[in-house]
């Protein structure tokens, strides 16, 4: 049983390569498949060499992370802040490169620097509660 699909929707329509028969295989459908490989292998030798230097880079940011944990910055917060900004521009070399983000449109940018922004408002909501508590409540278990 088939139905019928309108006009406006012929576009998002299968075409007869999405069809359930069976395609009759030749030569040019052979090539094309080598084709794709090719193509593929091209892709990946062009950007292994970036995937290197991410790679290389995080060793190195995960090291001085380790070399910053033995150094005090005078304060808790002061080491919590430099193990944080590590920590930030490492997460970022893997959304630019491994998660290809670097070559995005705007749009995505200005959602994920929104979201930035937003999660940062709540840390710090929760510092401003954490450093000003509601004073005279009492919590007692019965």
């Amino acid at each position: 049983m088939d139905l019928c699909v309108p006009n406006f929707l012929s576009p998002l329509a299968m075409s007869a390569s999405h069809s359930h028969s069976p395609a009759p295989q030749d030569a040019s459908h052979e090539n094309h498949g080598a084709h794709d490989q090719a193509a593929e292998a091209a892709h990946i030798a062009a950007h292994l060499g970036a995937y290197i230097k991410v790679g290389v880079g995080l060793l190195v940011l995960t090291g001085i992370t380790v070399g910053l944990s033995y150094v005090d910055f005078g304060s808790r917060s002061m080491n919590i802040i430099v193990g944080m900004i590590v920590a930030t521009i490492k997460a970022s070399m893997v959304a630019a490169i491994f998660m290809h983000l670097k070559g995005e449109k705007m749009t995505i940018w200005r959602f994920l620097i929104m979201t930035g922004i937003f999660a940062m408002g709540l840390f710090f909501l929760t510092f401003l509660a954490h450093s000003d508590p509601i004073t005279g409540t009492s919590y007692s278990t019965h």
